[in-house]
C-alpha cells in the first residue's frame, strides 16, 4: 500500500478515499446470496417506479416520503439511531426548532447514495452540488443527488450547469430546506474533507444544520466512482443496516453583514481562528477571509465531532489523483 501513502492525511494518517472492505460471508454466504437475489429485483422495481411515476403523482409530501421509506426498507435499512445536540432521547417533539425548517440549510456529510434518500425521506430538501472552484451551487433533483455519489470528483461544474447562490435559492423556495454537501465529493466516512465556500453564500438569517450520517456496516459507502455492483451487493446481501444520524446545533453565517449598509470589514478581523483554518479547499482558500473561515470551521468541526472523526487536509484534487492511481492498479 506504499503507492497510496500520499493519499493519507499527513497529520492523522487517515485515508478517506479507500473503499471499506467487506467482511467475508463465510458460512452465511448462502443466506447472503438468497437475500441479494430476492431484494435486488424488488429494489430496482421500487426505485424505477418512484422516479418514473410516483414522484410526479399528486400524492403530497407524505405519500412520497412513504415511498422513499419503502425503498430504504427493502434492503434492510430499518434501524435509525437519531440524536440531536442538547436534546434527550424521547423529547424530540418538544424541540422541533432544533430540526431543519423551511428556509434553513442542511450541511451534510457525503459518503453514500443513501445520504440523499434518507434526507429526502425526512426533510424533502432541495439538493445541491458544490464545487471547490466556486461559491455557487448547482441545484439537483433527488435522482441526480443519488447518482452524484457514484460520479468521479469534479473541481469545476459543467459549462452548461445553472449555478446559483444559496441566498437566491432560499429566496426562490422559502418553504423548502436546502441540502448542501460541502465536501464536494464522497468519502468512506473516516474523515471530513476541506469545504467548498458555497456555504458562505447563505443568508445571515438562515440556520445551517450540520448533519452527520454514518452506516453500519460501513461498506455501503462509495468513496470510489462507478462502484454500482459492489454497492448493490453490500446493500442487498446483509440482513440489516443501521444509519447513525447526528444533528448539531445550528450555525449562522455571521460573515454576512446584517444589512447592506454594514461594511464587510467589520467581520474580517478575528483572532480566535484555530490552526484547522487551513483546511479549506486550496483554490478558494485565498479568497476566504477570517470571518468566513470561522463559519466554515464551525460547521466542519461540528461534522467531525458528530461523526467521531477528524478533519483531513486531502481534498477533491487529491481524490482525482487517487482515483487515477487506484484505477491503474485495479483494472
Amino acid at each position: 500500500m506504499e503507492k497510496y501513502s500520499q493519499y493519507r492525511d499527513r497529520g492523522s494518517g487517515i485515508a478517506p478515499f479507500f473503499p471499506i472492505p467487506t467482511e467475508s460471508a463465510g458460512v452465511y454466504l448462502p443466506l447472503h446470496l438468497f437475500l441479494f437475489f430476492i431484494r435486488l429485483p424488488l429494489l430496482l422495481a421500487s426505485v424505477l417506479s418512484y422516479f418514473l411515476f410516483v414522484q410526479w403523482l399528486p400524492i403530497g409530501s407524505l405519500g412520497k416520503k412513504a415511498s422513499l421509506w419503502l425503498i430504504l426498507g427493502i434492503p434492510g435499512i430499518w434501524w435509525i439511531d437519531l440524536q440531536i445536540d442538547g436534546v434527550k432521547k424521547g423529547s424530540l417533539a418538544k424541540h422541533q426548532a432544533r430540526l431543519p425548517q423551511p428556509a434553513s440549510i442542511i450541511a451534510a456529510s457525503s459518503t453514500s447514495p443513501i445520504d440523499a434518500l434518507y434526507l429526502a425521506a425526512i426533510f424533502d430538501p432541495i439538493f445541491t452540488a458544490s464545487y471547490p472552484s466556486s461559491r455557487l451551487v448547482q441545484q439537483l433533483s433527488l435522482f441526480q443527488a443519488v447518482l452524484n455519489a457514484f460520479q468521479p470528483p469534479r473541481e469545476h461544474p459543467n459549462s452548461n450547469a445553472r449555478l446559483v447562490d444559496l441566498e437566491t435559492l432560499i429566496r426562490e423556495n422559502p418553504n423548502r430546506v436546502v441540502a448542501v454537501f460541502p465536501e464536494c465529493t464522497t468519502t468512506n466516512g473516516r474523515g471530513i474533507l476541506p469545504f467548498s465556500a458555497s456555504l458562505l453564500t447563505a443568508p445571515r438569517t438562515s440556520k445551517i444544520f450540520p448533519i452527520s450520517l454514518r452506516y453500519t456496516p460501513a461498506d455501503i459507502t462509495t468513496p470510489l466512482p462507478d462502484t454500482y455492483v459492489s454497492f448493490l451487493w453490500n446493500l442487498n446481501s446483509k440482513p440489516t443496516h443501521c444509519i447513525r444520524v447526528r444533528i448539531a446545533e445550528s450555525v449562522h453565517n455571521t460573515s454576512r453583514p446584517p444589512s447592506k449598509n454594514v461594511n464587510h470589514l467589520e467581520y474580517v478581523h478575528d483572532d480566535t481562528t484555530s490552526s484547522s483554518d487551513t483546511l479549506l479547499d486550496s483554490e478558494d482558500a485565498e479568497g476566504v477571509n477570517a470571518a468566513e473561515k470561522v463559519v466554515l470551521n464551525k460547521v466542519a468541526e461540528a461534522l467531525a465531532r458528530l461523526g467521531r472523526v477528524k478533519r483531513v487536509g486531502l481534498g477533491v484534487k487529491d481524490k482525482i489523483a487517487f482515483v487515477k492511481v487506484w484505477s491503474k492498479w485495479h483494472r
